[in-house]
């Protein structure tokens, strides 16, 4: 008994589906046109008219805000600027310590850190300035060392870690092997004066959530714990040399 092969089942497309099929591709086509046209011609209109976007939270969908959109500064505590006026000032005594290396020692490798020091100190005091008058508060008078100007006497209270005018005095005036030992002595406390503001200042509830704020003390927490390491390594060396 043969048996017959299964016919074969195919689809085969109505009358005229291709022909709408083709048309609706052709409508999204020139929709598609119009629109990209329109947008094309509003920008070259105002080409100057800026968008802000507004990113949503995730799973949402982001929002066009208007072009009279200003950023707005986000809430500070108290904490923050005292934090900021008083770093200007710790940086600065730094700054001036750094100052007396170039005629005061040899010492390639301390000409070498302290002049790190200098630069990097600097820089942030430039920052913490700007971060402070883009608020509209107090920027002290204290800047990085010039000739003539002595920050160890400034009238404000130190900071934590800050040398007194003695151990300043003394750093004056020692020279070579004396000095290298006193310079890295007193910027191993100035450092952990400074590591001492930036715990106080995440210890005060509310304080630290600025954004610039944050990365700036954790930065600077995160550099001079490497410095101290470093100045630990250097002074125990400068001590064995001492003792010859």
């Amino acid at each position: 008994m043969k048996i017959s092969p299964r016919r074969k089942h195919t689809l085969k497309p109505k009358p005229g589906c291709a022909r709408v099929v083709v048309h609706a591709l052709l409508v999204v086509a020139s929709l598609s046109a119009l629109l990209f046209s329109s947008a094309a011609r509003a920008q070259q209109t105002n080409p100057t008219r800026p968008v802000v976007v507004q990113p949503g939270a995730p799973g949402a969908p982001s929002k066009t805000l208007p072009s009279s959109t200003r950023a707005i500064l986000p809430p500070r505590s108290p904490a923050d600027v005292e934090f900021m006026q008083g770093m200007i000032l710790h940086h600065a005594q730094a700054v001036e310590m750094t100052a007396m290396i170039p005629s005061h020692t040899q010492n390639k490798d301390l000409r070498s850190l302290g002049a790190r020091i200098s630069s990097s100190q600097s820089d942030e005091i430039h920052f913490m300035t700007r971060w402070l008058a883009a608020r509209a508060e107090l920027v002290p008078k204290a800047m990085p060392k010039m000739p003539g100007m002595d920050m160890s006497h400034h009238t404000m209270a130190r900071m934590p870690g800050m040398l007194t005018p003695q151990q300043m005095e003394a750093l004056q005036n020692a020279k070579g092997i004396e000095f290298d030992r006193l310079f890295l002595a007193g910027m191993i406390q100035h450092h952990n004066g400074a590591l001492t503001m930036v715990k106080e200042l995440f210890d005060t509830a509310g304080a630290g959530q600025d954004a610039e704020l944050f990365n700036f003390a954790t930065d600077a927490d995160n550099t001079q714990r490497v410095e101290i390491r470093i100045m630990d390594t250097m002074l125990k060396k400068e001590t064995l040399e001492e003792k010859r």
